[in-house]
């Protein structure tokens, strides 16, 4: 089963959980970060990647650079792990981690959590690749995918007990869109995949193609 069918089976049963006055929160705010058309004007292809340098999970400092130093950078932003959608999207890359270190790419995660929430949910999934905390969401704002959550549904995420007021540092309010970049050795964004519907992500065999499209340039 892809990503996108898995996705796509979890918004379904979540939506015939969820009662009615939530579901017309969550739409209202979908439609008004949509109206936004941030994703457009979201760095994408072509442009440099901002560096930057972001404490991991064990709060080790890690560097874009030192990781393009290695080779081309896999680099996805989620929301948190309060999020079923990101922890499901993050499950895939990991299953797709050996074949991602195959073709010589380091893959980085990269969320507004403190490195504890992270280091829960590297344990919990058994992730394999790092996971960096953005406190304040500096690192987004940098590649134009940075949002601030509208009072009402940051109030319905409260009532929802996401907590994200002690998750993010006391940032309960900006989070970043989904969003994942392919960037070569030289700190060029070559693929992007940036969406402001939090309920799809990008498909693992797609990152694989853009790596595999890395490989053919330099040939």
């Amino acid at each position: 089963m892809s990503l996108k069918d898995e996705l796509h089976d979890l918004y379904t049963n979540a939506h015939r959980r969820l009662p009615a006055d939530v579901l017309e929160v969550m739409d209202r705010g979908a439609a008004q970060l949509l109206a936004t058309r941030l994703a457009e004007s979201a760095l994408g292809a072509g442009d440099p990647a901002p560096r930057f340098t972001l404490a991991s999970a064990t709060s080790e400092e890690i560097s874009l650079d030192a990781l393009l130093a290695e080779g081309p950078v896999v680099l996805t932003f989620y929301r948190g792990a309060w999020c079923p959608y990101c922890n499901l999207a993050l499950r895939a890359l990991q299953q797709h981690h050996a074949d991602l270190t195959a073709r010589g790419a380091r893959l980085v995660a990269v969320s507004p959590q403190i490195p504890d929430e992270s280091l829960t949910l590297s344990e919990k999934e058994r992730l394999a690749f790092p996971v960096l905390s953005d406190i304040g969401s500096g690192v987004a704002k940098q590649f134009g995918i940075a949002f601030d959550l509208s009072d009402e549904l940051g109030a319905l995420y409260d009532r929802l007990g996401f907590d994200l007021d002690r998750v993010n540092a006391g940032h309960h309010r900006t989070l970043p869109l989904p969003a994942t970049y392919v960037i070569d050795r030289a700190g060029v964004i070559r693929w992007a995949f940036v969406d402001t519907d939090y309920t799809v992500r990008a498909e693992p065999a797609d990152v694989l193609a853009a790596l595999d499209a890395l490989d053919e340039t330099r040939a």
